[in-house]
């Protein structure tokens, strides 16, 4: 068997070139709360599937939301972030779990990092599609449902998006 990939999508595609010029539209708040919330709502259950008692990345994400808030700050944040991106890299040997987990820390990260409100979906593609599909299907499987996932992703971010933000982000994509 091929080894499996981190992450899924194409990022020249239609659809992640569609995402990052919606998010250089957004805020880094208005960002991460969509990142968080939708990590948490597609991804985090998978994780929670294969791990009902571990708790760090539901409450990584709780604690982003009070930063978010007002109610944390982003130095009192950074150990429950170390903490969630840790607990991906202990699963080994549970790849729907494990990206799940990637995904779920990598959209609590964007409350710092912008750039991560498009990254943590790669992750989630493949947690999705492992989910789904398990890990023995063709490449072109794969490629399929990241597709699918990452314009579910887009209508989610669209329906998020505040129009004429004040303060969009200023980003170097790197790609």
């Amino acid at each position: 068997m091929a080894k499996l990939r981190k992450m899924l999508g194409d990022i020249r595609s239609e659809e992640c070139t569609a995402l990052m010029r919606l998010i250089e539209t957004q805020s880094k708040h208005t960002l991460a709360a969509w990142a968080i919330d939708y990590a948490c709502t597609r991804y985090l259950p998978i994780f929670q599937a294969e791990f009902p008692e571990d708790g760090r990345l539901e409450a990584t994400a709780e604690a982003c939301r009070e930063h978010l808030a007002g109610g944390r700050t982003l130095a009192a944040l950074k150990p429950l972030l170390r903490e969630g991106a840790q607990a991906a890299r202990e699963l080994e040997g549970h790849p729907a779990a494990q990206a799940a987990a990637r995904a779920v820390a990598t959209a609590c990260a964007a409350v710092q990092t912008p750039t991560n409100a498009l990254g943590f979906l790669f992750y989630g593609a493949a947690a999705a599609a492992y989910h789904q599909e398990g890990t023995a299907q063709p490449a072109e499987v794969y490629d399929h449902l990241a597709a699918l996932e990452l314009r579910r992703a887009l209508r989610s971010l669209e329906a998020a998006a505040l129009p004429d933000e004040p303060n969009p982000v200023q980003v170097n994509w790197n790609c």
